[in-house]
């Protein structure tokens, strides 16, 4: 029984549907035990969604999903789709239809771990969030309210401007701050002893959240209030997209992995949609170990 992670299906780009339908007529009964996470970025519309899970709840045990910036967008105008919160509930209730698991839903304990830490080795639970982000990573003496003119100025921009809505949330920053309220008391509910999987489409570190062509992209890509989570919550490990970066890379002692699939420049296409599948449990995936990291 094992535990795999992929984000950032892109299923709007004609490429990406075509390998998720290819890895489905050759996956078979291969995965049948096992559990697999969707980080985030399945599409713009609900009806992405849906189209990723139909394909995979039949081939896997149990599928966990958490939302992306793409798959919460409307456009500015559009009459025909939910937004905000609406859309995110929207999103819960399709996961719900195919029996997915949603940050919405009781953590579930990963039964697949017996005898890992030896004798009596705690529970682990899976842990799949919805934090958003609230522009702190940026530099400290960049205001709040100059962050997306600090990015510009590098010629940096992100569609959440104007796609990404909070209703009836007053701003994203307070959409973040009151989902970043609600999970972190949840996980101080959980034994003291277990430990976890945490999983959010954006990352959850500063220091992980800098793309090296354009690092000023980072406001768009978290918040500071999660920096100490890993190590916090006993994370064994925590899955992230968004980047489009694949890695692994270690901050005091907790594996973060960047899972995503991406656009189709993101991947090769001969090597198939389940090459980039990352085993999280029982052995830790680490094939996309940077040959430096500038932040470590």
């Amino acid at each position: 029984m094992k535990l795999f992670a992929i984000s950032d299906l892109h299923l709007s780009r004609k490429e990406n549907f075509a390998a998720l339908a290819e890895f489905a007529t050759d996956a078979g009964r291969r995965f049948a035990d096992d559990w697999l996470i969707v980080a985030g970025d399945v599409g713009e519309r609900v009806e992405h969604l849906e189209s990723a899970l139909a394909v995979l709840t039949p081939l896997f045990a149990r599928v966990i999903w958490t939302p992306g910036n793409h798959d919460l967008w409307c456009p500015t105008g559009a009459t025909d789709r939910t937004r905000g919160q609406a859309r995110y509930d929207e999103l819960v209730a399709t996961c719900g239809r195919f029996g997915v698991i949603t940050p919405e839903d009781p953590y579930e304990r990963f039964p697949g771990l017996s005898g890992v830490d030896g004798p009596g080795d705690p529970d682990t639970y899976i842990v799949p969030m919805f934090l958003l982000f609230d522009y702190s990573f940026r530099p400290v003496d960049v205001p709040r309210d100059e962050a997306v003119a600090w990015a510009k100025a590098a010629g940096v921009g992100a569609s959440d401007e104007t796609l990404l809505r909070s209703d009836p949330w007053p701003s994203r920053d307070a959409w973040c701050h009151a989902r970043c309220d609600r999970t972190e008391a949840r996980l101080g509910a959980l034994p003291s002893v277990c430990r976890t999987i945490l999983i959010n489409h954006w990352p959850l570190r500063y220091d992980l959240a800098r793309p090296p062509r354009i690092p000023r992209f980072s406001i768009w890509s978290g918040t500071t209030r999660t920096e100490d989570w890993g190590e916090r919550f006993r994370a064994r490990a925590v899955i992230s997209g968004h980047l489009h970066l694949r890695t692994t890379l270690v901050r005091r002692g907790v594996r973060y992995l960047e899972v995503s699939l991406g656009y189709p420049r993101d991947w090769r296409r001969e090597r198939g949609f389940g090459y980039y599948l990352r085993e999280i449990l029982p052995t830790l995936d680490d094939r996309f170990v940077p040959p430096r990291d500038p932040y470590r």
